[in-house]
């Protein structure tokens, strides 16, 4: 079993609203200093098998083209090995 872990951020130029309001709550619960929060998401896809060039290459192309909007936002596609 291979496990592959794609994280989706906005990219820095893009304003992040979700960001910017747990920075807030942040200072307001007494955590001074943060000087920026950044949200996104992660997607942890486990496959059967290994993972070869082949099917790394297709779930770059899906995580390009299905789980991040590359007009907004960046993503960076590792291999967990820690899984299975």
């Amino acid at each position: 079993m291979a496990r592959v872990v794609v994280d989706v951020m906005l990219k820095p130029e893009i304003l992040d609203p979700q960001g910017r309001a747990v920075q807030g709550a942040l200072t307001r619960l007494g955590l001074s200093g943060v000087t920026d929060v950044r949200q996104g998401k992660r997607f942890e896809i486990t496959l059967d098998g290994t993972l070869d060039p082949e099917r790394e290459t297709a779930l770059n192309r899906l995580a390009e083209e299905l789980l991040a909007n590359p007009v907004i936002e960046d993503f960076t596609l590792r291999i967990d090995e820690g899984a299975g």
